[in-house]
């Protein structure tokens, strides 16, 4: 008999998240510790999925997990260092009478997620999302490749280095060695080797000297800690043809007409 199939269930919602850096988190809604394959699925009062809605179409499969913050198991600064961004999540029920009888509701990956009043709010897509995506790259005017990829094709040896945190406050971090060239790390990424962000790599607004500026407020870091920053590219045909001689390789369309033109006018 399955987990629906008596007059009686004894269901429980579990849901199993897995970062990206390996670590897996058993959740469930029932109110004790369920064991389920082998993993430890930790009482969560107040985690509930909104309807899981589920079609044979092409439409993009979605549904949304909100909960509350739990020093042991999702924390705020894990959520905006970006630690679950991507993670895998697998929703299923199961008799919490008999674990191992088990229905799987759906899974996706960790979308766009919201914080406040203490809890969070995470959207969860389909595997059917991919249908989303275009198919073809729209004009932009500008380069739509990243810095060292296959279609930009600079070379990287260089524009990476490691260098020691000397200060950290708020967003800016000040590292004991300046920048090559103006703005080298604008745009580019920055990645911790010590501290509580270990592993983690954070986006580069600007940089200015020895100081390079995040696009998001910079962990707890100690003098000393280890860091590579990596160079960016601010995407413009002028930076492209002038820093890097990579004109040839521009993913961009900077001198097509944009909808503007008819806009446009003599003086303007």
């Amino acid at each position: 008999m399955g987990v629906l199939d008596s007059e009686l269930t004894h269901l429980a919602l579990c849901w199993r998240v897995e970062r990206r850096d390996g670590v897996a988190v058993g959740l469930t809604a029932h109110d004790r510790d369920l064991l389920v394959d082998g993993v430890p699925h930790r009482a969560a009062p107040g985690v509930t999925p909104s309807a899981v809605v589920r079609s044979d179409g092409l439409e993009a499969d979605t549904m949304d997990v909100a909960g509350a913050l739990t020093a042991d198991a999702i924390r705020e600064d894990d959520l905006l260092a970006g630690r679950w961004d991507g993670a895998r999540v697998t929703v299923f029920a199961v008799d919490w009478r008999d674990p191992r009888a088990r229905v799987d509701l759906g899974s996706g990956t960790i979308g766009a997620v919201e914080t406040g009043d203490g809890g969070f709010t995470a959207e969860l897509a389909g595997s059917t999302a991919a249908l989303d995506r275009p198919v073809a790259e729209e004009t932009s005017p500008e380069c739509r490749a990243e810095l060292g990829d296959a279609r930009c094709r600079v070379a990287m040896t260089g524009r990476r280095r490691f260098a020691r945190v000397v200060a950290a406050a708020g967003a800016a971090v000040t590292l004991d060695a300046a920048e090559p060239v103006a703005n080298a790390y604008g745009g580019g990424r920055l990645r911790w080797f010590g501290g509580e962000d270990a592993g983690m790599t954070r986006a580069i607004a600007r940089s200015d000297g020895a100081t390079v500026t995040l696009r998001s407020a910079a962990p707890a870091a100690a003098a000393g800690t280890l860091v590579e920053v990596i160079e960016g590219c601010d995407k413009s045909i002028a930076t492209c043809a002038q820093r890097f001689g990579n004109a040839a390789n521009f993913r961009g369309e900077p001198y097509l007409p944009g909808i503007d033109l008819l806009t446009r006018y003599p003086g303007a």
